[in-house]
């Protein structure tokens, strides 16, 4: 598999795992947050970032997108040991390309962070964070403390 191929299929699990329930345009934005992340060096000094480096270190570095902790429902689906239902799959697929490509500009305005709304409360990094939007069921924040 090639490194863009592999990149494509770890974003599209992530979006899977992170926004199945939400149409393209919130698969999308959950996308093009992991690429902002992909794309910014935390120290403009070029070292890998705590947030990981590349697509599929910033999708699996520990505690950033829950589907990938061990503990979280999704992860056997992510790792293969159980089959993600097709057409789900090639919906965040379709998603992890139009991120990857470009072929749409970033909705969420730059954002690195995002909570889903279903859960009980807002996480504790909200606070001192810019909020960029909400699409979905989901609230985009930047400039992150």
């Amino acid at each position: 598999m090639s490194q863009r191929e592999r990149d494509i299929d770890v974003l599209a699990r992530t979006i899977w795992g992170e926004a199945r329930g939400e149409g393209i345009a919130g698969q999308v934005a959950v996308g093009w947050t992991i690429r902002n992340r992909v794309e910014m060096d935390l120290g403009q000094d070029g070292k890998p970032d705590w947030w990981g480096e590349g697509y599929e270190g910033v999708c699996r570095a520990p505690w950033q997108f829950s589907c990938w902790n061990k503990n979280d429902p999704n992860y056997p689906y992510l790792t293969g040991a159980r089959d993600i239902p097709n057409a789900q799959y090639m919906l965040a697929r379709e998603a992890a390309v139009v991120v990857i490509e470009g072929r749409q500009p970033d909705p969420t305005g730059g954002a690195t962070h995002y909570y889903a709304t279903t859960m009980p409360k807002a996480p504790k990094w909200v606070v001192g964070a810019a909020r960029a939007c909400k699409i979905g069921r989901h609230i985009f924040f930047k400039d992150v403390p």
